[in-house]
């Protein structure tokens, strides 16, 4: 069983990752059917708004503090971000069977907030290399 560590003041605290496993994995996807991919993206959104970063640099260490994985940058254009999501020994992922439109909707939502542009996110899951793709694409004609 993987554990994920967190701090409490200055004694550090072990969860098991099991039960979150249960619900992202199996749960979810069970009550939402198939508008899984559709909610799972709205609430991405949400949790961006609750949680506003201050800059994109701060998304890989949300991500782990999350439990969403290891988030890297790879590539930057002016009108894209490219990321790939990585699984890590602390935070293993079930790349095949898991939705990423929660990350995604993440994602699209704080560059939306910090750029003032319309913007999206679109996953692609490499499942030989155990990796998700990001891709961010925001509309310099679309003005939030």
């Amino acid at each position: 069983m993987k554990e994920v560590f967190y701090m409490e003041g200055y004694k550090m605290k072990t969860i098991p990752t099991f039960g979150y496993e249960i619900i992202r994995d199996h749960l979810l996807p069970s009550i939402l059917g198939k508008h899984e991919e559709d909610v799972l993206y709205w609430a991405g959104k949400e949790i961006a708004r609750k949680f506003p970063l201050f800059s994109m640099d701060e998304l890989p260490s949300f991500f782990m503090e999350a439990g969403w994985g290891q988030l890297v940058l790879e590539k930057e254009t002016k009108d894209e971000l490219h990321y790939i999501l990585l699984t890590t020994e602390e935070v293993p992922l079930n790349i095949v069977q898991r939705c990423f439109r929660l990350e995604a909707g993440f994602l699209a939502e704080q560059k939306q907030k910090q750029l003032g542009y319309l913007t999206e996110c679109y996953e692609e899951k490499d499942n030989d290399k155990h990796v998700v793709k990001f891709t961010l694409k925001w509309d310099l004609k679309e003005k939030i």
